[in-house]
């Protein structure tokens, strides 16, 4: 039976995944529908190839037994709910924040600043009013305006040094953290960009920042921010959530959110959403590269999410507002070729950040601006989320499940051994 073996990872047969799992093919079949394995049409279009690193994941999974210790384990990895929260739910129409949903609050007009004040629990007061000084304290100023700085590195190398003089950093009272929280999403966001703070609104600094004078593409960078500004547990917030436990003030946790984004897995989905789209063009033939990529076993970044097996809503409601606002350019129809092209062979629809990479693809810009209106809409969730943990007032301290080798005499049960339970270190 024939086997791919490029980058995108091994593809076997049904008859190879289903004994690697022991289970029958209506089985397999169930897997795949649920987004846990992923499937390629076969040499002859009627069979199905499934990847081999999507049935290795769930073999393993299997052989790590059940019961309790399996369930933590896989609610670690797009399984259980691990924890409960208040800020935000997905469903299959829309993220939605306390209640409201994201996709609605784009449609109606709503910032960056309005999601936040929802997602902070604000009521009537306004955490962004006053606005942030102007200019950067002495220390901050050569970070915050090197250019050849990457921008969330310029945004992590900083916002450490900004907490040195914010002297309510650690007081825990509720307008207070807002108000830091506030002065920090729009202190991020210039960051970013490697302006001054002002009283703009986030998708304005940014928007002035790379096409001045364009309204329909600030129109575009309010939705994204809009859009991104939460997303549940994902694991940047989750890193966020975990520093924000420990008591540290809210810089520390955006450094965590930060440098969760920055790994290639979660914020570098959109570089490779932008190369996709580069690549297209480059091949000439749209529909024959995504073509290639599928049936040899590439992904296609920038398309479909396991928490939407029916397409992304937020990647949707960005494609409807790029078709109503560059219908007729030639880089959007390019945009709309790939799309249909991957709908027609592989059934996937864009996700989020396969629009982000399309906003600065159409609009001739670089993948950068990408992963920085990522990181500028979703410090508004990151803030959330550790607010919402340090108002618990527990310590997120999840045990290990040790599968590594035994001591030669295993240590008597009770206080330090095999079976004690973890303290806060």
């Amino acid at each position: 039976m024939p086997r791919s073996t490029a980058r995108g990872g091994d593809l076997i047969p049904a008859r190879e995944a289903c004994a690697l799992l022991g289970i029958s093919p209506a089985t397999l079949y169930a897997y795949v529908s649920r987004g846990l394995v992923e499937s390629r049409p076969g040499p002859d279009h009627r069979s199905r190839l499934y990847l081999r690193r999507d049935i290795e994941r769930l073999a393993q999974r299997k052989q790590a037994g059940r019961g309790a210790a399996r369930g933590a384990a896989q609610s670690l990895d797009r399984g259980l709910p691990v924890m409960e929260t208040a800020i935000s739910l997905i469903r299959p129409d829309s993220p939605y924040y306390r209640g409201r949903a994201a996709v609605a609050m784009v449609r109606e007009g709503s910032t960056l600043e309005d999601a936040a004040r929802l997602l902070w629990d604000c009521g009537d007061s306004d955490p962004f009013d006053p606005p942030p000084a102007r200019g950067w304290p002495a220390r901050v100023a050569p970070i915050a305006g090197d250019a050849s700085l990457p921008p969330l590195k310029r945004a992590m190398a900083a916002i450490p040094l900004l907490a040195v003089d914010e002297r309510d950093s650690l007081n825990a009272a509720p307008a207070t953290r807002r108000r830091i929280a506030a002065t920090l999403l729009r202190q991020n966001a210039a960051l970013l960009v490697g302006a001054a703070p002002d009283a703009r609104p986030v998708h304005r600094l940014l928007a002035d920042a790379w096409r001045p004078g364009d309204e329909a593409f600030a129109d575009l960078v309010r939705a994204a921010l809009v859009l991104c500004a939460d997303h549940e547990l994902n694991v940047s917030a989750f890193a966020a959530r975990v520093v924000a436990s420990t008591g540290a003030h809210l810089h520390g946790t955006v450094c965590a959110g930060l440098a969760a984004l920055s790994g290639p897995r979660h914020g570098g989905a959109t570089a490779r959403a932008y190369a996709l789209l580069a690549d297209a063009a480059a091949a000439g033939s749209p529909a024959a590269h995504v073509d290639e990529r599928w049936h040899r076993g590439d992904e296609l970044p920038g398309f479909h999410h396991v928490l939407y097996p029916d397409g992304d809503p937020r990647g949707a409601e960005v494609l409807a507002m790029l078709r109503r606002y560059r219908a007729g350019d030639p880089r959007m129809a390019h945009v709309e070729a790939v799309v249909e092209a991957a709908a027609r062979t592989s059934g996937r629809l864009p996700n989020i950040d396969g629009m982000l990479a399309a906003i600065c693809y159409v609009h001739q810009l670089p993948p950068a601006p990408a992963l920085v209106m990522f990181a500028a809409g979703r410090l508004a969730g990151w803030l959330a989320h550790a607010q919402e943990q340090q108002a618990a007032g527990r310590l997120i301290r999840p045990r290990a499940r040790y599968n590594g080798v035994l001591p030669e005499t295993p240590a008597a049960d009770g206080p330090g051994g095999r079976e004690a339970v973890a303290g806060t270190g």
